[in-house]
């Protein structure tokens, strides 16, 4: 589990066959210092301490069931339904645990998160709330496409584009399953390859996707975007801090609860529940929106809800291992030219390669550079970005509160000039 992946970051080979133009200050300190055993998280609150690797967590069955009958039965979307790139919301719109239309008030997503899943309320205030502004109206947002109707007095300046139009502000690239926007001309429909890919490694792993097996095809995958996306733009939140939430929400919200596994097992069959996958490898069949919560699962238990600070540690054990996942950059207009920013560069040496995997940096880093970063993207949203950067500062405020984040007053923004995965980007989420 946790101390698996953290022992990959005590043998890492400094040699990894990554981009030679990747930001030479974590190339540098890679090889002079391999990452160590400092301590991820020293102001884990309690309740992320019953959390913490090694220690167990219970398990009741009663508490933790999920269901899928009844009032919580499958019902496939319809035609005005909203679907999109999050498997675990699409699964909870299906199943009544979100409104079955795809379009969810802050509220609904922060109890829907903790009633199927056992997310805290800190990440799911977060999340909800950092969604509505990017993707809604400050107080909903669609988990799919665009949704007409939603309030106008705010000063929207067009319709929402829901999660699916988030490309570099939520969404982004390197997803386990979803392909990159500009390589596929879509960022939420599964490309089956990929899934096939991450089920094939499960079952090599005795049909267990564990935080190993993520890992390590999260190098894959970041690899080929570099290979094959010249637009490949790992942004400050939808890169360092949304998608290493995306690959460990995998195992940690989809693996399946029981007194002999109470941390989660996740077998290939799950997997593909929570995909809307089926069929046999390697001739898979993917029905877009169809993601359906299995029979006889169990979510988190109560004192073990997945909360910031867990968060932050599979981060940070994810960056001890590859800090290139930390590398704000990408591509500059052809494949195979991915260039990082030197942290210290662009935040006038508040993060730099010595400090950013120490305490929780890592995920402080990606959440100050998107308050930074966020009048840019706003005022191609709102007439007045007045209202949601408030909205937006209060949020990452509270998200950061406890973790011991050095305070970051502005950035560079000249340093993204150079990537057109950034800067060719329009306000509808499109190229």
């Amino acid at each position: 589990m946790l101390f698996s992946v953290l022992s990959l970051a005590l043998a890492a080979d400094t040699a990894l066959a990554f981009p030679s133009l990747l930001s030479e200050a974590f190339i540098n300190k890679r090889n002079a210092e391999p990452a160590g055993l400092d301590t991820p998280c020293p102001h884990m609150n309690q309740m992320a301490k019953r959390q913490a690797p090694g220690v167990t967590p219970p398990f009741d069955a009663e508490q933790q069931y999920v269901s899928n009958q009844g009032e919580h039965a499958f019902r496939a979307p319809g035609p005005n339904d909203q679907r999109g790139p999050c498997p675990g919301l699409n699964a909870m719109a299906n199943h009544g645990y979100l409104p079955h239309n795809g379009v969810g008030s802050i509220q609904d997503f922060i109890t829907g998160t903790q009633d199927a899943f056992g997310m805290g309320v800190d990440l799911a205030s977060f999340l909800a709330v950092y969604g509505a502004i990017f993707d809604g109206d400050l107080t909903s947002y669609s988990i799919g496409g665009p949704v007409g109707g939603l309030l106008s007095t705010i000063g929207l300046l067009g319709t929402p584009q829901g999660l699916s139009g988030s490309h570099n502000k939520y969404e982004g690239d390197v997803s386990p399953t979803r392909g990159d926007l500009y390589q596929y001309g879509n960022d939420y429909k599964v490309q089956v390859s990929q899934f096939a890919a991450l089920y094939e490694l499960g079952q090599k792993n005795g049909d267990s996707v564990d935080l190993d097996v993520l890992t390590n095809y999260r190098v894959t995958r970041f690899q080929e975007s570099v290979n094959n996306n010249p637009y490949f733009f790992n942004a400050p939140f939808s890169g360092v801090v949304a998608s290493p939430a995306a690959w460990s929400f995998i195992y940690r919200f989809m693996a399946n609860k029981s007194s002999e596994h109470p941390e989660g097992l996740l077998t290939g069959d799950v997997l593909k529940s929570f995909y809307s996958i089926t069929g046999d490898y390697p001739n898979f069949v993917y029905t877009p929106g169809h993601e359906a919560f299995p029979d006889q699962w169990y979510k988190r238990n109560i004192a073990d809800y997945y909360t910031i600070p867990y968060l932050a540690t599979d981060s940070n054990v994810m960056a001890l291992a590859h800090p290139e996942f930390l590398s704000v950059g990408g591509n500059t207009g052809k494949t195979n030219t991915f260039t990082g920013i030197d942290p210290a560069n662009l935040t006038g040496g508040v993060y730099t390669a010595d400090n950013i995997l120490q305490g929780n940096n890592a995920i402080c880093y990606g959440l100050e550079l998107s308050l930074q970063e966020a009048p840019d993207l706003l005022s191609g949203l709102y007439s007045d970005i007045d209202k949601a950067t408030d909205a937006l500062g209060t949020a990452i405020n509270k998200a950061t509160d406890g973790l011991g984040c050095p305070t970051l007053n502005e950035i560079n923004k000249e340093q993204f000039g150079a990537y057109p995965g950034y800067t060719q980007l329009k306000a509808d989420g499109t190229y």
